[in-house]
């Protein structure tokens, strides 16, 4: 969306939707995968689980850190990446809100 579109919507609704957009890759969610299954930060190995090339996998980590689910922190040469807790919480109740209307509303239109 350009600029001038986003501020017609509310913060929460273009978060959500910067949070999405970012997750609209399947190199992405595997990433997210991959870190939420892995205790602690992780510097070099995403590279070694992907079938992309390390400037590749930078840009895809770079897209998840400026949407806002994970963090990222320099150690020594290397940046270290994990998720970022409560970015996954907003989707959480963003999620669970929509999953309880549509019970809520139980009807059959399409």
């Amino acid at each position: 969306m350009g600029i001038t579109k986003t501020a017609g919507f509310t913060k929460t609704q273009n978060s959500i939707a910067t949070m999405a957009k970012a997750l609209g890759h399947p190199a992405r969610v595997a990433i997210i995968e991959f870190l939420l299954n892995t205790p602690g930060c992780i510097c070099g190995d995403i590279v070694n689980e992907l079938p992309l090339a390390q400037p590749t996998v930078s840009q895809h980590l770079k897209e998840l850190k400026n949407a806002g689910l994970i963090k990222g922190t320099i150690e020594g040469t290397a940046i270290c990446y994990c998720i970022d807790e409560n970015a996954i919480t907003v989707l959480q109740q963003y999620f669970g809100v929509m999953a309880g209307t549509l019970e809520q509303k139980n009807n059959n239109c399409c």
